[in-house]
């Protein structure tokens, strides 16, 4: 395997958003173990930060946001390359620590979203899109399924919407990827940062307690019944009113100020 390359995920701050940006413009942003490891390094960085609110995932230039896996890429490190000695996939790694993450990851989707990119997008907590970027799983017509994005996908797109993707690996327009709930927000491209900055900023204005409380319990409760969501959910409030963001957040309604949060 090549020498890991420290560079293919640049790390900014910007205020109090945490920018990570896949830096692989010439391969259309395309995942390999570099990128995969270092975007799930850059989300730990920025959980240890304590003036970091939110993160932004995005890509390299204009063309693309994530074009999927290096199909260039052979052997160790590969997409495809599984290790039998390791218990689980960096990709799946990545996946797993985006759920955990109690900050919200945001995609800014600043072009195509093609396979495992589509897959990465789907991960994100929300996202804002270019109305000219694509979105798709294009496997199917190279022979494969986009078997270890699916986990993903199915928690964010309906079933018959999803399944048609996967068999037919046509792409859609960004309208259509928000009329499935893929994206929050789509605008012309010159809008795009525009748009990002504001939801950024009514992310980063909230109590950072609750984002991590609410995160949790979203995607606790979506593998529940509804019974057991409903027991979870009263058994989380002592907790939620316990933290000192929420006294401060009542104190600061029944005082007429904007809350400070801890």
């Amino acid at each position: 395997m090549d020498e890991p390359d420290p560079t293919v995920v640049t790390t900014e701050r910007r205020g109090a958003a945490m920018w990570l940006t896949i830096n692989r413009e010439a391969r259309r942003n395309a995942l390999n173990e570099d990128v995969v490891r270092q975007l799930g390094d850059g989300i730990a960085a920025a959980q240890a930060d304590p003036g970091c609110r939110v993160i932004v995932i995005t890509g390299a230039g204009n063309k693309a946001f994530c074009a999927g896996a290096d199909l260039q890429q052979r052997g160790a490190g590969s997409p495809f390359d599984v290790d039998y000695s390791r218990p689980r996939h960096y990709l799946v790694a990545l996946f797993r620590t985006m759920q955990a993450c109690g900050l919200p990851i945001v995609a800014r989707v600043n072009g195509h979203a093609l396979a495992g990119g589509f897959g990465l997008l789907c991960a994100c907590d929300m996202a804002v899109a270019a109305d000219d970027a694509l979105f798709g799983t294009p496997e199917s017509k190279i022979g494969l399924t986009p078997m270890m994005i699916l986990p993903a996908m199915q928690r964010v797109l309906a079933p018959r919407a999803l399944m048609e993707m996967c068999i037919t690996g046509e792409p859609i327009g960004a309208a259509r990827a928000f009329e499935l709930g893929v994206v929050n927000y789509v605008v012309p491209r010159a809008e795009l940062d525009a748009k990002l900055d504001w939801l950024l900023a009514r992310t980063v204005g909230r109590s950072p307690a609750a984002l991590r409380l609410g995160k949790q319990a979203f995607n606790a409760m979506r593998d529940m019944t509804l019974e057991q969501a409903q027991e979870y959910a009263q058994a989380m409030v002592p907790t939620m009113v316990s933290t000192e963001d929420a006294r401060e957040g009542l104190a600061a309604f029944q005082q007429k100020r904007e809350p400070v949060w801890r």
